[in-house]
């Protein structure tokens, strides 16, 4: 409970932050659908929040060091806040672009805060205790923003005035603390390439993780209204796949630490594919047979990035951990930039069940290619321990790195 007491703080500016800004984006695709905005316009607006997250990545550590982690904080936050009020100002697919780049830049820079912050503070007595709070709080608040959509209403300023509110809010615990801000870090240098010659696997583990996730957060609540779900209804259409990754991290870990973690990287991608397909075939149905096959789609591929760069660390040194960290992240917001507009488009042309094929091959390739890394490359006989790893800034690796310790 102390130690709860200690990050209040940064756990509830989590929680804000994630109620806010993580619920933008369903909430933009079913009121970009209400407002007769294209498939591809709404795929845009996905990709253009994870370029945003990607600039927030890059540049929050050297705003940290100008200006301190508060002042940096409220200004990422700030930048999120009128991204998201100014979306029923200017009713426009590309407008609605730039205020999407704001927000992706508001999550990465803000979380690159929290976690300067919770490094600065935690000791190796109790690192594993405060990741462990820090990725429930997470997890919880990203499940509560998938959920909040229920209450919203598309395409309403009142909708969009709360989840302002609630992005504002979250910068309250932070900057009225009493605890010391830390010393401002370091960005890690990035050298995408460190993940390629680590593991060449790995470092198509997390493209293809960026592919899923992001395709089926940013675009996922079209096919669900497509396939007849009701507004309503999509707020469990997306908590289902957060709550069925959420609940795969602990078996999949134990496997990843027992078992080759090729052979568990390819079998993810079957039980995705799998889920991909029940997924269309069940949307006939009715709403639950779609929520099941949801949720074992969240199972079997949400734990693939976290597989992935345990893989990669494995054959990785010390010293190179963080700048890797960094690497894998970077191929992730790769494939997350890139992905939502692909998937849209797709749809646009040949259906709603088109996305869940275009992650389908992806997949594919992730087996195909662990296949024949598994025939190249003999594992090791050291593993490193799996660890959860979020997706939230460049510097989580220096969070994570005591973990990782073999």
């Amino acid at each position: 409970m102390r130690l709860i007491i200690s990050f209040a703080s940064l756990f509830l500016s989590v929680i804000f932050l994630q109620l806010g800004a993580g619920g933008l984006a369903p909430l933009d695709a079913i009121s970009g659908a209400s407002l007769g905005f294209s498939k591809g316009e709404i795929g845009l607006l996905g990709s253009a929040h994870f370029f945003g997250f990607f600039l927030g990545c890059w540049w929050a550590p050297r705003l940290i060091g100008d200006v301190g982690h508060a002042r940096a904080f409220a200004a990422f936050t700030a930048a999120g806040t009128i991204g998201i009020l100014a979306h029923m100002l200017i009713i426009a697919p590309y407008a609605w672009a730039g205020m999407r780049i704001m927000i992706g830049l508001c999550v990465a820079g803000s979380y690159t805060v929290i976690e300067a912050w919770l490094q600065g503070r935690v000791t190796n007595e109790n690192r594993a205790r405060a990741m462990g709070i820090y990725r429930i709080v997470d997890i919880g608040g990203s499940l509560g923003a998938q959920l909040f959509i229920a209450v919203l209403t598309p395409a309403s300023y009142i909708s969009y005035n709360l989840l302002a509110l609630l992005c504002c809010a979250a910068i309250f615990p932070i900057t009225v603390s009493k605890a010391p801000s830390p010393i401002a870090p370091t960005a890690p240098r990035l050298r995408p390439m460190l993940a390629w010659a680590k593991s060449p696997l790995g470092s198509i583990g997390v493209i293809v993780s960026g592919v899923t996730g992001a395709a089926f957060r940013m675009i996922g609540p079209i096919n669900g209204i497509e396939v007849g779900l009701h507004p309503d209804q999509i707020a469990l259409f997306l908590a289902a796949y957060v709550l069925g990754g959420a609940l795969a991290q602990l078996p999949v870990g134990w496997l990843a630490d027992k078992y080759d973690r090729r052979s568990v990287l390819i079998g993810l991608s079957v039980a995705g594919i799998f889920a991909c397909g029940s997924t269309i075939f069940l949307s006939p149905f009715g709403p639950w047979g779609i929520f099941i096959s949801v949720g074992l789609f969240g199972f079997s591929t949400m734990p693939i990035y976290s597989v992935s760069t345990a893989h990669a660390h494995d054959f990785a040194q010390d010293y190179e951990r963080v700048e890797l960290s960094a690497a894998m992240m970077f191929l992730y917001a790769i494939g997350a930039i890139f992905s939502p507009l692909m998937a849209a488009l797709l749809m646009g042309t040949f259906g709603p069940s088109s996305m869940f094929v275009m992650i389908s091959v992806a997949h594919l390739v992730l087996i195909i290619f662990g296949i024949l890394r598994t025939a190249i490359r003999p594992t090791v006989s050291h593993r490193t321990p799996y660890t959860y790893e979020p997706r939230t800034s460049f510097i989580i690796g220096r969070l994570l790195r005591r973990n990782r310790v073999k």
